[in-house]
């Protein structure tokens, strides 16, 4: 198999026009300076179609969320909403509730050809700890100008538990974009017949996928009915747990921070106002080799609740021998202000393909060191 073609610092590529940069991409950005950290990047950071970003070396306890806005940098609006600095090159308690910000290790310099987009790794997600993105004179969260020059920060609230973390840290991801990635319903609609994007439990055809609902997206529904046969659906996060250090791995017994969901009996599900869940998709779903997705996080016309906070699904999610009929999609949900019924199968969210500029030099999966490439029902990886 030929290596895809490298790409210069400018990213002009002649076909396709607009994508998603793949991790060799990237690579060539890091390579060149496009891309800088401080210390610098490491290959382990670069994922198919993404770069993880960590924590720098300070953080600041903030009195409230903001953006900088057109007009500021980041570092004059901590100048006027600072509370208390965080030395992160030792270990630091992170409290629930409380709003933070952090200058990230890496920086960019972009051509004009190019923007961001970031979200929360998948651990940040499943353990609610909601992170956003922001840009000196930016006014939108997560989104990064494209031509932009300067520093990253990331701003951290904790809405469960209690975290640990120190500089290196890494909570959030970014992807970098050429042009206008074309993921309209037609091509969604061609690509589930040609590769199949959806698989449901035995399957329906003599490819084993189902139907795909389809509409602004690849829409993707709740499984009360326990996967696989199992008798539990979900778990719910306990009101009162101890702190969690997130460089321990498969450590924490889940029982002292979560409480199990049986399968309900009708399947219903009441979800409390503002607790948080960790659900389950019934399908089983498919990001292909050329293609990365993206989980839409709130959708007001299908109910008052949020649903996975950590969005983005990298090239070869439930794809390969590791997943020949897919993967599900662990769902972080929170219902807002009012109690709100969700039945089995109800649609929660949809998934949203974009384009790659090329196929990506490795995929996801356990080649790279995947967490969760062949999950159903499953925790964030610092519990046993």
């Amino acid at each position: 198999m030929n290596r895809p073609t490298r790409m210069t610092s400018d990213v002009r590529p002649q076909r396709p026009r607009a994508g998603v940069l793949a991790a060799q991409h990237l690579e060539d950005l890091i390579a060149t300076g496009r891309l800088a950290g401080d210390p610098a990047v490491q290959p382990a950071q670069v994922q198919p179609a993404s770069v993880d970003l960590r924590l720098g070396a300070v953080g600041y306890r903030v009195q409230a969320s903001f953006l900088p806005g057109e007009r500021a940098t980041v570092r004059e609006r901590l100048e006027e909403l600072r509370m208390h600095e965080l030395d992160l090159t030792r270990p630091c308690v992170l409290e629930k509730g409380c709003v933070y910000i952090v200058p990230l290790a890496e920086s960019l310099d972009l051509p004009e050809t190019l923007a961001g987009k970031a979200n929360p790794k998948s651990t940040t997600g499943r353990l609610d700890i909601f992170t956003r993105l922001i840009v000196d004179r930016g006014t939108e969260f997560d989104v990064v100008p494209a031509g932009y020059r300067g520093p990253l920060y990331v701003e951290i609230v904790p809405r469960t538990f209690s975290v640990l973390v120190s500089q290196g840290t890494k909570l959030n991801q970014l992807r970098l974009v050429l042009g206008a990635p074309d993921s309209n319903d037609a091509v969604l609609d061609e690509l589930h017949e040609r590769e199949g994007l959806v698989f449901a439990d035995g399957g329906t055809d003599a490819a084993g996928r189902d139907a795909a609902r389809i509409s602004g997206g690849l829409w993707i529904g709740v499984d009360l009915r326990g996967p696989d046969g199992a008798d539990l659906v979900g778990h719910r996060a306990r009101a009162h747990a101890p702190l969690i250090d997130l460089s321990r791995l498969a450590h924490y017994d889940p029982r002292e921070f979560w409480e199990p969901i049986p399968r309900p009996g009708r399947g219903r599900l009441i979800l409390n106002p503002d607790d948080f869940y960790i659900l389950v998709s019934r399908e089983r779903v498919r990001v292909p080799p050329r293609y990365a997705a993206e989980m839409v996080p709130y959708e007001p016309a299908i109910g008052e609740f949020r649903v996975h906070y950590a969005g983005f699904f990298d090239p070869g999610f439930g794809h390969g021998a590791h997943a020949p009929t897919g993967t599900r999609a662990v769902l972080e949900v929170r219902s807002h202000e009012v109690p709100f019924v969700l039945e089995d199968g109800q649609v929660v969210g949809r998934l949203r393909y974009e384009r790659l500029l090329e196929e990506p030099t490795k995929l996801y999966g356990a080649d790279i060191g995947s967490s969760y490439g062949t999950q159903t029902l499953r925790l964030a990886k610092q519990f046993r």
